[in-house]
């Protein structure tokens, strides 16, 4: 029995048609199979690889902490030295009000700790989430996801739950003084990449900030200088009480992490005390490949060629077939006329050597994310595989 009919048979799967490619190898922005065939990888594990594939420096961290330890005591409880750098790293670039930072396995667990320190600190139970919205696949998570397609299979779910449109004044207008948080992305990824209006934006931290309501972004995918900054927020003039963050937080390893002023995140540990704990989060290898990712994203100010890249995207991806393509810096969406049709495509220029792959809630659209470190030559490349994909 091969490789892929041990996968199908032991590995609990996610839908009844998985890629199933048996990936050997990864470096850098490219991607090898069992069978020698190279792809550049476009998806970079859906924003986590934003330094590349087994960065060096990544790579050299992570062996330094085998030898020091692995797994010693739950979160929380020791002054684990990876996990006090980092935090300590992460504050000093973010605003001062997001000042402490509680470590998780994945980002759907930083949402579950979000919700919770707001409903401690509030007292309230109304959240206000948005239509199309992502944020995991966690009981709590899926309560405020955007989609009923995604949750129907699921309820009974959290109650109190509003989902309202991006972008609208009906959420401005639903927040009040019983409401104990409005989770947003920064920018919607899965919708197919759906920026706010700044105006809103600024509207709906005003509002958050009137009634005593705390403004959750979620920044699992926009965070670590995908938008062309360090964060997302950074390009609308405001600050959240609670910053989402995974993805490219670990480094390739899994991480997440909310992140809120200390004076916030001591709710949880007061009445009941460990009113928010995890055994491996923020364990210690994934803190110390996490900080020597973000090390080099800082040092080599990777962000900085963001826009830079992203416009050779736009410039490139022109083809009748394409209806229209939208872009946040390196968070793109490709639009075609159908599911189908972009199905086919995605199946083409994986065949063609470059991986990507459709949106949650806008399948019609081909998914551009790639690790920031992709080359010119590399986006020519993948743009001709698409647009040679896209001609059939």
């Amino acid at each position: 029995m091969n490789q892929r009919e041990l996968f199908l048979r032991h590995v609990g799967q996610t839908s009844p048609a998985p890629l199933a490619l048996e990936i050997v190898k990864a470096e850098g922005s490219v991607l090898w199979d069992a069978a020698g065939k190279s792809y550049i990888d476009l998806i970079g594990g859906i924003s986590v690889a934003s330094t590349g594939h087994r960065h060096p420096k990544v790579l050299r961290a992570i062996r330094e902490q085998l030898d020091a330890y692995l797994h010693i005591m739950v979160y929380g409880e020791f002054v684990e030295t990876p996990q006090v750098q980092y935090a300590s790293l992460l504050a000093s670039h973010l605003p001062p009000a997001l000042n402490s930072v509680f470590f998780t396995n994945s980002g759907a667990e930083a949402v579950e700790g979000a919700m919770k320190l707001a409903k401690r600190s509030t007292f309230r139970s109304k959240i206000i989430a948005c239509e199309n919205s992502y944020h995991g696949s966690t009981q709590g998570a899926l309560s405020i996801i955007g989609s009923e397609y995604w949750r129907n299979a699921y309820r009974p779910l959290l109650p109190g739950i509003l989902h309202l449109p991006y972008n609208s004044q009906q959420l401005i207008d639903a927040i009040d003084e019983t409401t104990a948080c409005v989770m947003l992305e920064t920018v919607q990824a899965e919708a197919g990449i759906i920026a706010p209006e700044k105006r809103w934006l600024e509207a709906v931290r005003k509002k958050c900030t009137d009634t005593g309501t705390l403004l959750i972004l979620d920044e699992i995918q926009t965070g670590f200088g995908r938008t062309g900054r360090l964060w997302g927020f950074e390009h609308f003039n405001i600050v959240p009480d609670i910053l989402l963050l995974g993805k490219a937080l670990g480094g390739g390893m899994p991480l997440g992490a909310f992140v809120a002023d200390q004076k916030l995140m001591l709710n949880l540990a007061d009445n009941p005390v460990l009113g928010h704990i995890s055994t491996f989060g923020g364990h210690p290898v994934c803190c110390a490949a996490g900080a020597a990712a973000f090390k080099v994203l800082l040092e080599d100010e990777l962000y900085k060629a963001v826009p830079e890249k992203e416009q050779l995207f736009l410039s490139r991806l022109k083809h009748p077939a394409i209806r229209a393509v939208r872009s946040f810096g390196l968070l793109i969406a490709v639009a075609f006329n159908s599911f189908e049709t972009n199905k086919k495509i995605i199946d083409r220029v994986i065949e063609k050597g470059a991986l990507t792959d459709w949106f949650l809630f806008e399948s019609n659209c081909l998914r551009i994310c790639p690790p920031l470190t992709i080359s010119e030559s590399e986006i020519e490349a993948a743009c001709s595989i698409i647009l040679d994909a896209a001609s059939f």
